[in-house]
């Protein structure tokens, strides 16, 4: 099938204790050492009373892994986790394939990390799905930087809002490399129309960190805001999502002048 003519692209040592990376099953019925127990136990209280803002990312990420690993100590493993990935957030969006190149990674412990990252995600998109958007902006941001901050791919996204500013469908419309991602205008505007959407948000990401938009970036926007204004549909803004911002285009004066 040809595709439309009118694409450009948005640019931009072992751990013994760890029975998983020897490929050893976990007894079930071995006793917890009362040292782990009792750190535990304190990881809880800590967390329970406090939240997450008492608690730095490796131990936040080692409650994690409590019960992936549940009789063994998970506090080397949290650290070569975020040695590798950064931060808390770096590990949970990481590709499986580079999760598996950690010495103590294994199904279990990657079920849990990708559980969380997607309840992360269900959990942000359910805070601005079917809501009046424009007037939720931080919620929406928060849903853009969750979802897409810490990719390390581009990927392209469009919100699609109904008269009233609702959130009616949110779709990945590409996924690119690490500084590219092919966008065909007269697709997002053609799925604005089935959708019977009368406005747009655009929002893509730079796996770089910096979210400054390129030429292409301006020049795409530019071009999906010609073809929404000829049918009456109104793009509200493009939105860039770095590692630690987020870019308005509109805010920027880009997209005016787009």
């Amino acid at each position: 099938m040809t595709r439309p003519r009118d694409t450009q692209s948005f640019s931009e040592p072992p751990l013994p204790l760890f029975a998983e990376a020897r490929g050893l099953p976990l007894s079930r019925s071995a006793p917890q050492p009362s040292y782990l127990r009792d750190h535990r136990q304190r990881l809880r209280s800590r967390f329970m009373e406090g939240g997450a803002d008492a608690m730095p990312d490796y131990e936040l990420l080692e409650m994690v892994l409590f019960r992936a690993i549940p009789r063994q100590d998970v506090k080397p493993l949290a650290r070569s986790l975020m040695d590798r990935f950064g931060d808390f957030n770096g590990v949970l969006s990481a590709p499986t394939a580079r999760l598996r190149e950690v010495v103590g990674v294994g199904e279990a412990v990657l079920v849990e990390l990708k559980l969380v990252e997607a309840a992360a995600h269900r959990l942000a998109r359910a805070r601005i799905m079917h809501r009046q958007v424009i007037s939720s902006w931080d919620a929406l941001l928060d849903y853009c930087r969750t979802s897409m901050a810490h990719r390390q791919t581009e990927q392209f996204r469009v919100l699609f809002l109904d008269r009233k500013n609702i959130l009616i469908a949110d779709e990945e419309q590409a996924r690119g490399t690490v500084d590219h991602v092919p966008v065909y205008p007269r697709e997002v505007v053609k799925r604005a129309l089935e959708l019977n959407a009368s406005a747009l948000i655009l929002v893509h990401n730079h796996p770089s960190g910096d979210p400054t938009p390129s030429d292409s970036d301006i020049s795409m926007t530019g071009q999906i805001a010609a073809g929404c204004s000829a049918l009456g549909i109104v793009l509200h803004d493009h939105i860039i999502v770095g590692k630690a911002r987020e870019l308005s285009l509109r805010a920027e004066g880009y997209l005016d002048s787009a």
